[in-house]
């Protein structure tokens, strides 16, 4: 039987709080300043967000009603009239932002392209003509499959312009991920190009379309548009493909932005690593519009002279909120970059920082991890002075990478902004407002204002401070999920039936395991299926590799539960060394030593794999489903279609 709470045991103490020049120069300056917004908005939450969505949007027509709340269904805005593509571009134009830097890109091979606000608006009313002339109308969905070029920001913002919501499939996901996702959202028409540059390889994107398509196993998908990224020789469907910049400049660059209901679809977001029937998150405009605007602002303390780097795909949400529609609702200069690190350049994230003068840098643990390994002299041969803001995103982020991101990238001067939030969410739901709250190495701090977050037990019961439980939010919030595509009982299900109402209020149950520290930060455990039952405690996998990783040999560390007779589970830690240590006995039994001084002695690895590399999906998470397999000495079974690089389970499985 299941234990009704997690137990914590991870202990981080170090407090950096936000230096007076950021602070007297951010939108949000004190922790007083926090504490009054927070509590202004957990008092009238619709108070609070109606007077935020009136300031600082354009609406067409005005709503009728803030919130509709049917649980666990809500609505926003109800009866206003908005468009967000208008509120990325349109309202800038009769502004001096009109001729600023809205997309700077650089390609993976060192081409680069800037797009001022009036170019960008330009291209976008094109490319919904284009959909047009090919028949999209209001309500039809459009497939984006695309690596991270200017195009694929550009159609998104066009099928917001005409009210035909995308489903963006992340570019390295396989032909049959694609199709399955083309067939559950009804997907009208494909965006794609001939291919992408992604670690010095080209990614035949168009040839997986085809493979997707072939048999008319998508068989809503009338059109391909193609966009000539790479130039290698692919096959065009006649009637069926087009290219993009054959369709492109036979339209009128006029174009005007459909109002649109603030409760209309905006896009479907297939929430990656599933094994079953894809789930389709839908999102919808005017709350998602409002809340990705005031989170960018805020949190990334947006200013004009900024220059705003979010490192994800625009295959994610992060992507979505935070490289597209936040930014540029904001009028903020955003950068894409098409490339990852790469053996022929490591240093590439450096390089792109210095090129540009990049000010704030928003990446995932993952990421930092994987810098880590690489060591301090690539980016130390790099100047990047100009960065003022830090950001994480993703997962959980360990103590000691925490560290060396503050140390080796923010050059000690930089505040970190580490964030809690899924694609459900839409946005940001717990983080540090940089120039007001103090940060901890590990935590995503204090809930934004307007987010009721609480840790709870199974009955829904809240738990005392530094116990743990389960992440829960209590007050609908804009850009909450409204439903999964096709499958309300699944969405209420999922989110909704996990812990029973309390009180009559209903709990979302975020998936996550957290703790709430004694000055109201919360900590977040990870996964609650990366839970691990050791002689009855259940113990959060992402505290122990967080002190295994404390350790200096150690680059990475992912730990999984293996079945055992008599505790149920033992830890099994598969661990990644820094380039100057090797593996022995000695410094097993040196790792599990420190494990116990750390945090315990329940805690203790009962054995520690030593591996070159973890089995990743191509965003960078790790697959703990295989190595639980593979600790457990099962076969690996079910989707490994979004594996990154198959021939790290073939070592892993091969014993090497």
């Amino acid at each position: 039987m299941s234990q009704p709470t997690i137990e914590s045991i991870l202990q981080e103490k170090r407090l950096f709080p936000p230096s007076p020049e950021f602070s007297q120069n951010a939108h949000i300056k004190s922790q007083e300043d926090y504490q009054k917004l927070y509590d202004t908005a957990k008092a009238d939450p619709e108070a609070f967000w109606a007077e935020l969505a009136e300031k600082e949007l354009h609406w067409f027509q005005k709503w009728d009603t803030v919130l509709d709340w049917q649980p666990p269904f809500g609505k926003w805005f109800v009866g206003g009239k908005i468009n967000i593509s208008y509120n990325c571009l349109d309202r800038h134009l009769t502004t001096w932002r009109k001729n600023k830097a809205a997309l700077i890109w650089e390609g993976e091979p060192g081409d680069s392209r800037t797009l001022t606000y009036a170019q960008l608006h330009r291209e976008v009313c094109q490319f919904a003509n284009v959909l047009k002339e090919l028949g999209v109308v209001k309500g039809d969905r459009v497939g984006i499959y695309m690596p991270m070029i200017p195009e694929a920001a550009i159609a998104m913002l066009a099928c917001a312009r005409i009210g035909a919501p995308h489903t963006v499939v992340f570019g390295g996901f396989s032909s049959e991920a694609l199709r399955d996702r083309l067939i559950d959202g009804q997907v009208k028409l494909v965006v794609t190009a001939d291919g992408g540059w992604r670690k010095d390889a080209i990614v035949p994107l168009k040839e997986q379309v085809d493979k997707a398509l072939a048999d008319n196993s998508a068989p809503t998908v009338t059109d391909v548009l193609v966009v000539k990224r790479t130039g290698q020789n692919i096959e065009m469907e006649v009637g069926r493909d087009h290219w993009w910049h054959e369709l492109q400049h036979t339209v009128s660059a006029d174009c005007p932005a459909e109002p649109m209901d603030s409760e209309d679809m905006l896009f479907i977001l297939y929430t990656s690593g599933s094994t079953g029937k894809p789930k389709g998150v839908v999102h919808t405009t005017g709350g998602y519009n409002l809340y990705t605007h005031i989170t960018t602002k805020w949190i990334f303390d947006l200013q004009d002279t900024d220059v705003y780097w979010c490192t994800a795909d625009v295959g994610w949400i992060t992507g979505h909120s935070y490289i597209v529609y936040g930014p540029l609702s904001n009028g903020a200069t955003t950068l894409m970059y098409e490339g990852a690190p790469r053996a022929s350049n490591p240093g590439c994230f450096w390089d792109v920082i210095e090129k540009y003068g990049v000010t704030i840098f928003y990446t995932a643990p993952t990421a930092i991890r994987a810098f880590i390994k690489m060591g301090e002299a690539i980016p130390n041969t790099r100047n990047m002075s100009s960065l003022r803001l830090l950001g994480t995103v993703g997962e959980p982020i360990n103590p000691e990478a925490w560290m060396w991101y503050h140390r080796v990238i923010g050059g000690e001067r930089c505040p970190i902004v580490d964030t809690w939030w899924q694609t459900e969410t839409g946005g940001i739901m717990i983080t540090p407002l940089p120039g007001a709250i103090p940060t901890k190495p590990g935590s995503a701090t204090r809930p934004f204002p307007g987010i009721i977050a609480d840790i709870v037990d199974l009955d829904g019961n809240p738990v005392g401070d530094n116990s743990g439980g389960y992440l829960v939010v209590k007050h609908p919030w804009p850009s909450m999920l409204r439903t999964v595509y096709g499958d309300s009982d699944r969405f209420r299900r999922t989110y909704w039936e996990h812990i029973p109402p309390k009180d009559g209020q209903y709990l979302y149950f975020a998936g996550d395991g957290a703790r709430r520290d004694e000055d109201g930060y919360f900590w977040v455990m990870g996964r609650v299926d990366d839970v691990i039952s050791v002689a009855g405690h259940r113990l959060g996998t992402m505290e122990i590799e967080s002190a295994l990783v404390s350790h200096p040999a150690v680059a990475e560390a992912a730990v999984v539960g293996k079945p055992d007779e008599v505790k149920g589970e033992e830890v099994y830690a598969f661990v990644t060394l820094e380039g100057s240590y090797t593996p022995s006995k000695e410094l097993e039994k040196e790792l599990k030593d420190h494990v116990v001084k750390e945090i315990g002695a329940i805690a203790r690895p009962g054995e520690i794999r030593f591996t070159d590399g973890m089995p990743k999906t191509r965003s960078g998470k790790i697959m703990r489903r295989l190595l639980r397999s593979l600790a457990a000495g099962e076969e690996v079974k079910g989707d490994t279609s979004t594996l990154e690089d198959r021939t790290v389970l073939d070592k892993l499985r091969g014993g090497a």
